[in-house]
């Protein structure tokens, strides 16, 4: 059953919120009330934020930090922004210290269910509403989830993998899936889009899956599952649904020992730098772009009603709902729509302030980015 009922987004459409956007470097803002990765929480914090981890992927320091920060600063908001660094017990332990502090919303992104539901029934305990930022907590109970369309970012690797291949002349393939970690929500979200778009080429045998295993969020991991796949299959392996940018990484270095990188298409997310760096060079052929400043300010906005007192003010911006399917219950939402980027339309990203033409245009990347208008 697809669970992502989203009823409308369009309070959250890029064109009035791109301003917010920026590659401000990671660190304190200059309120006061953000604190860097491995920092302790500051007092009198209107809102505390706790992001997973830096490694995964670049989002979460790159664009997801400075677009919280600049959207809680516009919204007048002290906001404490902490990462986890991928521990559970620093995560915890954050946590109590925001609670304890005195913060009147929490926003998570958890690394497990488990840990983030712990984190979620304090607050609640403590009168604390709280939001699950990107990632649902499944029998946590959030007041409200902030996050995009998950399926449509699925369908989206999907819909991209087919018309790579299409363009390549393939009527036929074999594909294999690089899931992501099982303790995140959204990478059975994701699959559940890709494979529900690719269901159609799979059913009439058009194309055959021939693998299908977690990458774990990890470039290593993800190079390692797709040797064994490329292995047992020997060598017959035409598409590879990635389900983010790190991992597709990790495939095409292999690809890349192996003589095939840019003959067999990949799917990635994010849009961060080395992703857009491998799509401009042919490596992968497209990837799901989201926008974190739509998120940002969606959660900024919450969070202001929600210290406000003016629960009716939320509910009317949630104008989705999302399956909590541990608690059987809908949990209020606040979902964005992704976009797939290729070579084409790459300079989007740029544009929205999401990543640095700077950074991007390197060495041999340098002309393909006057090429394709990201400079």
């Amino acid at each position: 059953m697809d669970r992502r009922r989203t009823l409308g987004v369009a309070s959250l459409t890029a064109a009035g919120l791109l301003a917010l956007g920026s590659l401000a470097a990671c660190g304190s803002s200059d309120n006061g009330g953000s604190g860097g990765g491995g920092g302790g929480s500051s007092s009198s914090a209107d809102v505390g934020v706790i992001l997973p981890d830096a490694t995964t992927s670049p989002r979460w320091e790159g664009q997801d930090r400075p677009n919280l920060q600049k959207a809680f600063q516009a919204a007048g908001l002290k906001a404490d922004i902490q990462n986890a660094g991928g521990s559970t017990a620093k995560f915890g332990e954050l946590c109590d210290t925001m609670i304890n502090e005195g913060v009147k919303v929490i926003m998570i992104t958890n690394l497990d269910s488990e840990s983030g539901g712990a984190c979620l029934k304090k607050a609640a305990d403590a009168g604390v509403q709280s939001i699950d930022y990107d990632r649902l907590t499944l029998g946590g109970g959030a007041s409200y989830y902030v996050s995009f369309d998950n399926v449509k970012v699925g369908e989206l690797m999907g819909q991209g993998l087919q018309q790579c291949l299409t363009d390549m002349g393939k009527k036929s393939a074999n594909i294999v899936y690089v899931d992501g970690a099982a303790t995140d929500n959204n990478s059975a979200l994701f699959k559940q889009g890709y494979a529900q778009a690719l269901k159609p080429k799979l059913s009439s045998g058009d194309y055959h899956l021939v693998g299908d295993q977690s990458g774990n969020w990890d470039a290593t991991t993800a190079g390692q599952v797709f040797d064994q796949m490329y292995t047992q299959n020997n060598g017959k392996i035409d598409g590879i649904i990635s389900a983010n940018d790190t991992m597709a990484g990790g495939i095409i270095a292999r690809l890349k020992a192996d003589g095939q990188a840019g003959k067999i298409p990949v799917t990635g997310q994010d849009a961060g730098t080395e992703g857009l760096q491998n799509i401009l060079q042919g490596y992968q052929c497209g990837t799901v772009y989201k926008n974190t400043t739509l998120e940002a300010k969606a959660a900024s906005d919450l969070a202001i009603d929600l210290i406000k007192g003016d629960k009716a003010a939320a509910d009317k911006l949630a104008t989705g709902k999302v399956e909590d399917t541990k608690l059987k219950k809908e949990i209020p939402s606040v979902l964005a729509t992704p976009v797939w980027v290729t070579k084409d339309n790459a300079k989007q990203v740029v544009q929205d302030k999401q990543a640095d033409a700077s950074q991007v245009c390197k060495g041999a990347v340098a002309k393909l980015c006057t090429k394709y208008g990201l400079r």
